[in-house]
């Protein structure tokens, strides 16, 4: 009888560490693509919903810290792709004689991944 509730005992153990959140959660994201002064270059503003602070600097960056510098729109649509992200919509804003592009992205992550 022991060595019954004993194997019972590691095989639900075995089941609950063999459990993963699989429930899948959908983020949005919006890519904001600028052109920079002076140059062909676009600067790339990423916003994930948080909350805005005036000092807060929003360009995305790469692992070192700095600043991801694009060539091009798509350069950064490219990037965007490799990292998981899946594209929507775009459309352009007008500001004076500038017009600034908004992208839409979307990934799929699983819930534990969400803080």
């Amino acid at each position: 009888m022991k060595k019954i509730i004993i194997i019972l005992f590691v095989l639900g153990s075995l089941n609950s560490l063999a459990q993963t959140d699989s429930v899948k959660v959908e983020q949005f994201c919006q890519v904001i693509a600028s052109p920079r002064l002076l140059s062909n270059k676009v600067t790339i503003d990423i916003d994930f919903g948080d909350e805005k602070k005036f000092w807060n600097d929003t360009r995305l960056r790469d692992w070192e810290g700095k600043v991801k510098k694009f060539n091009t729109i798509i350069d950064a649509m490219n990037f965007m792709g490799r990292e998981g992200w899946s594209f929507i919509n775009a459309y352009p804003v007008r500001n004076g004689d500038t017009e600034i592009f908004h992208f839409a992205f979307r990934k799929l992550f699983f819930k534990s991944e969400i803080q």
